[in-house]
């Protein structure tokens, strides 16, 4: 969403960078770039020259002209102002303090309400709560049944006593549903209400009607992000013909400017409460200003990965696996597989990637990242008999062959797995034995991915030693090995012993980018 926005930021740090002091015309130039990314942006003209007006006065104040570095002060403020215009700190749902707590939908056709009011429901039963889908959007051909699908999805009951189409009264109906709610005992209501192609006053004062009939502890104006400068329009049009509590961003893993979402805020004053990103109906969250500007700035999203990561991961499960590195050799395919899946949990990996700090500089490499490469991965594995996962040292050219026949893969993809696999391993159980990391081995698909080719040359080196015949020298050779490849693997960086890491070096050797070398320490 913010795509064009973050990389229009970046070149104009960029050219900040190794300044000593910010002079006038190097603020105004700043000023000026910003001023044309957030118009590119579809950001509101208002909210433009409010943000960039701020962005000036702060960067000639003493913060910055005191400042070591320049660059990374103006990125300060910038990041400062955009949480600011985000609507600054989370907004979280009221609930009642008596009865059930009423929430209840409003904005233009289109905008994904109905799939929201499902999506909201989700996330609600997973904070303890007991809601409960109430079908008010009587206009629309197959709303009605559009919700109690997406009712049946996420296991959510929907009172819809009429059938639509046209047909019934949608005041009714919500006044009913809180009498409902109260005999099945669901301590949340979700209202879905009719959408409107534009600003209609009949369909307006239809939802102003429902309101007056509930009096909802909560209104939320759901809008797509993509639709640009028109979303200001129509939020300021709803907030003066129905009134809304708080936004609720669709789309915004759509391709648009995304301009809106930095618009509202200002515009009318009320806060963005939730963003839904996505197909799935877990795709759906608060919306924190603080991490959204981080994203914006490519700074990533940690607490956000963090949160997701607790959520798909079985610490049970993670815990045992922490418990096979420990001992050379205990960490199987099997268990690699349980990872994968794991790691499928959290959703797409070209979001979770996307979270990492720094990684807007490969963009285009994680927009081209195949995402059925889980899937093959996979399919290979359940190939495998259970010694196979267990032993994959067993896997000569003939297994690998039959392998590759029942996954429908090429004896070359099954190649590349097993050799991985062995680098991941080896990886891992260095750093269980709190040795580092001797090598990253790369993910399929993208830069520094696991090659055929390097293995062989490995193998070949290691082949080109001889090992003496006579017992005694050969029991001293292994003995000298033994001791070189554990000096590696507790100094897999070859600094001195006693000296500090080259964190920065580290970064390069795992191919990481150099900001990265922060995150290392």
């Amino acid at each position: 969403m913010f795509a064009t926005l973050s990389d229009r930021l970046a070149d104009t740090f960029k050219n900040l960078r190794g300044k000593g002091r910010l002079s006038e015309a190097d603020i105004d130039a700043t000023a000026r770039e910003i001023r044309i990314a957030l118009l590119e942006a579809d950001v509101a003209l208002p909210v433009v020259k409010e943000f960039v007006g701020a962005v000036k006065e702060r960067a000639r104040s003493e913060e910055v002209s005191g400042a070591l570095n320049p660059a990374q002060q103006i990125i300060k403020i910038v990041h400062e102002e955009l949480v600011t215009i985000l609507g600054g700190e989370t907004r979280r749902l009221r609930y009642a303090k008596s009865g059930p707590t009423v929430i209840m939908l409003a904005g233009l056709q289109g905008a994904g309400k109905t799939t929201l009011a499902a999506k909201l429901a989700l996330w609600l039963k997973d904070q303890d709560k007991t809601p409960m889908l109430v079908a008010a959007d009587l206009q629309r051909p197959n709303a009605v049944q559009q919700l109690q699908v997406n009712g049946d999805r996420v296991g959510v009951p929907v009172f819809a006593p009429e059938p639509g189409n046209g047909t019934g009264n949608p005041v009714e109906v919500a006044r009913a549903s809180i009498e409902e709610a109260k005999r099945r005992l669901h301590d949340v209501v979700i209202i879905d209400t009719a959408g409107r192609l534009g600003v209609d006053q009949t369909l307006m004062q239809q939802a102003a009607d429902i309101r007056d009939a509930v009096q909802p502890d909560e209104v939320l104006f759901v809008v797509d992000a993509m639709i640009g400068q028109d979303a200001v329009t129509t939020a300021q049009a709803f907030l003066d013909g129905v009134g809304y509590d708080g936004v609720v961003l669709t789309k915004l893993d759509g391709d648009a400017r995304g301009g809106a979402a930095l618009s509202i805020r200002s515009i009318t004053g009320k806060p963005v409460m939730f963003a839904s990103s996505g197909e799935k109906m877990t795709d759906f969250d608060l919306f924190h200003p603080d991490r959204m500007a981080s994203r914006i700035l490519d700074m990533g999203d940690m607490l956000t990965l963090i949160e997701q990561a607790e959520k798909a991961f079985d610490s049970e499960q993670a815990l045992k696996a922490a418990e096979k590195l420990g001992t050379k050799g205990g960490f199987t395919l099997e268990d690699f597989l349980q990872q994968m899946m794991q790691i499928r949990k959290l959703g797409s990996m070209t979001k979770i990637m996307g979270m990492l700090p720094g990684m807007g500089q490969f963009r285009d490499q994680l927009e081209n990242f195949d995402e059925r490469e889980i899937d093959r991965i996979q399919a290979i594995i359940q190939s495998m008999t259970p010694a196979e996962r267990e032993n994959p040292k067993i896997i000569d050219g003939s297994r690998r062959a039959r392998i590759a026949k029942g996954s429908g893969r090429q004896v070359s993809d099954v190649n590349q797995l097993v050799d991985r696999f062995f680098e991941a391993r080896k990886m891992m159980e260095s750093m269980a034995r709190g040795g580092g990391m001797p090598g990253m081995p790369g993910m399929p698909g993208l830069p520094g991915g696991g090659k055929r080719a390097g293995a062989k040359q490995q193998a070949k080196k290691g082949k080109s030693k001889r090992v003496s015949g006579n017992p005694a020298k050969a029991a001293q050779q292994a003995a000298a090995q033994k001791a070189a490849a554990a000096e590696r693997a507790a100094n897999p960086f070859g600094n001195p012993e006693g000296a500090d890491i080259d964190y920065e070096k580290a970064a390069e050797q795992l191919n990481l980018p150099k900001d990265f070398s922060k995150f290392l320490k």
